[in-house]
């Protein structure tokens, strides 16, 4: 029993931290570049320490390249002017170079190898974070359209709301005209009360007239004048 709380508890939590990621899955992508282009800032400066790191120790090699040849030249000379005493000096001095510039020359291989890996990875980085920026401008314009499009459902309701609207329009446009009603119950009203046929019988000559008709006012206005 625990066991099964437990598990719809973790599956409560995992549903409303999928929530607030869709929520605020825009935010939370802004921040996740700007982390990763935080990262690549550091990343320069460490490449660009380990550029400057390269070619510090390999100034210092080639400079220790030039003072071998330098004494190895010089101890030639005096090997071969019989002079063993320097000879032997100088033998022994080029071999303390030599140990020293294989130690300069492995440090300067490790250095450009870091570097080379250091450069690649920045470069890879540069790449993905463009890539992301660029994502960023369609993500942003979605959810400017999903926020839209949110704001009009809201704003017009479902559409059992719209149906029901629509169908009271329909009902409005298709009630009868009540002057119209008015008129015909008036009909009905006179033929029930056998007005009607009363009016048609002196309309035509049988018995004075019932209605004064617009006609007969202008035939008597004709005859005053």
């Amino acid at each position: 029993m625990l066991s099964l709380i437990g598990t719809l508890l973790d599956g409560a939590s995992a549903r409303a931290e999928d929530g607030l990621k869709d929520r605020f899955a825009i935010d939370l992508l802004a921040q996740r570049i700007r982390d990763a282009e935080a990262g690549l800032a550091a990343a320069k400066q460490t490449l660009a320490s380990l550029i400057v790191r390269q070619r510090a120790e390999q100034a210092g090699l080639e400079h220790l390249d030039r003072r071998h040849a330098d004494l190895e030249t010089r101890t030639i000379s005096a090997l071969a002017a019989g002079n063993s005493g320097l000879a032997e000096s100088g033998a022994a001095a080029i071999a303390e170079l030599e140990n020293e510039r294989e130690v300069r020359r492995a440090k300067v291989q490790s250095l450009g190898e870091k570097t080379l890996r250091m450069r690649v990875s920045v470069e890879r980085a540069h790449r993905r974070i463009i890539d992301l920026n660029q994502g960023m401008i369609s993500a942003r314009a979605i959810d400017a359209e999903r926020k839209a499009q949110s704001r009009l459902f809201r704003s017009i309701g479902h559409s059992a709301s719209l149906s029901d609207a629509e169908g009271l329009l329909a009902r409005i446009k298709g009630a009868s005209d009540p002057f119209e009603e008015a008129g015909i119950l008036d009909e009905i009203d006179g033929e029930l009360r056998h007005d009607a046929i009363r009016d048609r019988l002196a309309d035509a000559g049988h018995g004075p007239a019932v209605k004064v008709r617009a006609r007969d006012v202008l035939e008597r206005l004709k005859t005053i004048n």
